[in-house]
């Protein structure tokens, strides 16, 4: 479809399905209405003859048109793997396993946290592993649904951007070889690392979160109510009070199954890579994560699982074929939310992208603002990444617009300076915000789906976190603009969170105390 330039129209269809969303806590119709307005701008700005039936055609053909099967088949997949593990035993083996060894809420916040980080390959990956290794656990110690997706989210994308061998760092790479200001990408992505504020914190704030009674706004109340048995699920597969459960499975029934995902992912990521192709330019690992296509991968890894469940589960007799094959399908039904969300939520981001052209109004502002006195650059470039990734979903279409802009200014400002880093680094802490948080970015949709919490109590409940992250990450790219100093501008940025964090507990504790006092 020919592309139509909507100006800052381009804008308001995520606004709206953003504010429907938080609004009416529904997710499919707010994104659908969001698709609506926008290929409605789109068609009225073409001039069609026939605008009303072709806002309605024009959103199905883009529906079809942006579909990543690769990924909804991966989704599924890992529901249909999540689904025969539990039904095999291996989840209740596992739980009650793990509830010897992780003793109390804090421990068990701190081992998702962990695994969250040591899985930093691919996001995709992350949020669906993750949360299906350590629901169990979790969901012993009463920690809400919406906590665990706020970990698995912020041990995702956050931790890709600054893991040197990651999916993400192959296509950051890969912008910056294509604007010529560095000898090497990698050893510039690198020098980003310390400078990604906004990712630093959020593991910073994890880590306050997982020891100390840091909660506030709707997560505050999303654990009193997991406390107090209150809590509102997702349909799950392991949550489904139909469900037949072997009492013969074990611990490994679970343990062998994710393990056997881990490395077969892994090895297809290399593999799809060109890792053991003809090629020899792709035959180191570096390069072949930067070659590498996630979705297909991911999908040889789950299916790979699933056979690996298929021959332990059914050669053992804890499953017959036929019941195993209809977790299968059961597991494929349990993920058809999170998949139609992903769909709508590529769809509404292709509106913005390809039908209303926001990332071209998006670079006319940075390229009009390109003159700014330079110490202000870093954090404008913030704000402005932060908008865009949160407006359209997309961590990578942000800074794979971002990049060839913002590097010619900060070397225009600052040929020979520390600019340029900071001013590289702002692009991509932002760009990961709205990948993040946002209720159409696919990280955000495949952590509710991997938690098995509501979606919109997600987005709702991670918000507030996400912005107080943001908040801080900006006071220091402002200090960072003027200093260029790391040690004072992350400094600065780390004392106003724990500040503010310290400030809400605070807070919380003293209405705790006059509520039990009145009671």
């Amino acid at each position: 479809m020919e592309p139509y330039y909507a100006g800052a129209l381009s804008v308001l269809p995520p606004v709206i399905a953003v504010v429907l969303a938080l609004i009416t806590k529904e997710v499919f119709s707010s994104l659908m209405i969001g698709i609506l307005t926008g290929t409605c701008i789109y068609s009225f700005g073409l001039g069609d003859s026939m605008p009303i039936i072709t806002t309605v055609e024009h959103a199905f053909a883009l529906m079809v048109d942006k579909v990543d099967f690769s990924i909804i088949i991966f989704c599924s997949l890992l529901g249909s793997l999540v689904y025969v593990i539990a039904m095999a035993g291996g989840s209740r083996a596992y739980g009650k396993w793990a509830a010897t060894k992780i003793k109390g809420r804090k421990s068990a916040l701190l081992a998702t946290s962990g695994l969250g980080v040591l899985i930093f390959i691919d996001d995709y990956f992350n949020c669906l592993t993750v949360g299906t290794v350590m629901r169990p656990v979790t969901d012993t110690y009463k920690i809400s649904r919406a906590k665990l997706a706020y970990i698995i989210d912020s041990t995702a994308a956050p931790i890709c951007i600054i893991a040197p061998i990651s999916s993400w760092a192959a296509a950051v790479g890969s912008n910056i070889k294509a604007t010529g200001a560095f000898e090497s990408e990698m050893d510039a992505f690198i020098s980003t690392i310390p400078w990604n504020f906004y990712a630093l914190l959020s593991i910073i704030m994890v880590i306050m979160i997982a020891i100390g009674n840091f909660d506030f706004g709707p997560m505050r109340r999303a654990e009193i109510a997991a406390a107090r048995g209150e809590e509102v699920r997702d349909n799950v597969a392991t949550d489904n009070e139909q469900m037949t459960v072997h009492a013969d499975g074990g611990v490994l029934d679970m343990v062998l199954p994710i393990i056997s995902l881990i490395i077969f992912c892994t090895l297809s990521l290399l593999y799809v890579g060109g890792y053991w192709g003809a090629d020899p330019a792709y035959h180191t690992i570096g390069a072949a994560f930067g070659n590498t296509s996630a979705g297909p991968a991911l999908v040889l890894g789950s299916f790979g699982a699933l056979l690996v469940a298929l021959i332990m589960f059914v050669g053992r007799r804890l499953l017959d074929l036929k019941t195993f094959m209809q977790g299968v399908l059961r597991g494929v039904q349990a993920m058809i939310p999170a998949n139609m969300i992903l769909v709508l939520a590529w769809t509404i981001s292709g509106v913005c992208r390809d039908l209303l052209q926001t990332p071209l109004f998006i670079s006319t502002l940075v390229q009009n603002d390109g003159g700014l006195f330079g110490s202000m650059l870093p954090p404008i470039i913030f704000l402005i990444a932060c908008f865009l990734s949160f407006s359209t979903g997309t961590a990578w279409g942000t800074f794979g617009i971002l990049i060839p802009i913002i590097v010619p200014v900060a070397q225009a400002i600052d040929p020979t300076g520390s600019l340029i880093i900071i001013a590289l680094s702002a692009t991509l802490a932002g760009s990961v915000f709205g990948d993040h948080c946002s209720p159409i970015s696919d990280t955000t949709i495949l952590s509710s789906a991997g938690s098995g919490c509501m979606h919109i109590e997600h987005v709702s409940t991670q918000l507030p976190y996400a912005c107080v992250i943001a908040a801080s990450a900006l006071v220091g790219y402002t200090i960072a603009g003027f200093t260029h100093s790391l040690a004072l501008s992350l400094s600065s940025a780390a004392v106003v969170l724990v500040c503010v964090l310290s400030f809400l507990h605070l807070r919380n504790s003293k209405r705790e105390s006059i509520e039990d006092h009145l009671k």
